[in-house]
């Protein structure tokens, strides 16, 4: 099994970057984890809308460049379905036991995502109501990366 994950920009907070490498670690019993960044095109505060369009285009080109064949997409969307934890589970398990060998997740730019993305995307997933700075989404995945594949295995992890 293979898991990557694709983000726009760079993490820039140390402490965020340790936890993100600590999750890496724990789950590279699980599977084969790799992150990649995608750099995140200039965007100031007074976009048009035909303007944000293009950032929101240009970077999804650099995102789809990175995107091995055959993988199975998963973008994080606000408009995404939410789910617990063990549904979140249930779902890539469900993924992996019908054949599916890569799974890329997608963390879009402060913009959010080009319909490009969202049409290759198996799945559209919301990790909350909440809006989260795209550094902290990453650590979050991470984390909740790490749970599914604790319950997937059947193994105690904290509730």
């Amino acid at each position: 099994m293979k898991v990557t994950v694709i983000s726009v920009g760079k993490l820039k907070e140390k402490y965020i970057k340790d936890g993100i490498n600590e999750y890496v670690k724990r789950l590279s019993r699980f599977c084969d984890i790799e992150m990649v960044e995608v750099e995140d095109e200039q965007a100031p505060d007074n976009l048009s809308a035909a303007q944000e369009q293009q950032v929101k285009k240009k970077e999804a080109d650099k995102i789809l460049k990175r995107v091995k064949d055959g993988s199975t997409v998963i973008v994080l969307d606000v408009k995404g379905e939410r789910m617990t934890s063990e549904v979140f589970a249930s779902k890539l398990n469900s993924f992996f036991v019908s054949g599916t060998s890569h799974i890329t997740f997608i963390i879009g730019g402060s913009l959010g995502l080009d319909p490009s993305l969202i049409s290759v995307a198996r799945l559209r997933f919301s990790m909350s109501d909440l809006t989260f700075p795209h550094q902290l989404a990453r650590f979050i995945l991470m984390e909740q990366l790490y749970r599914a594949f604790k319950i997937m295995n059947n193994e105690t992890y904290h509730k």
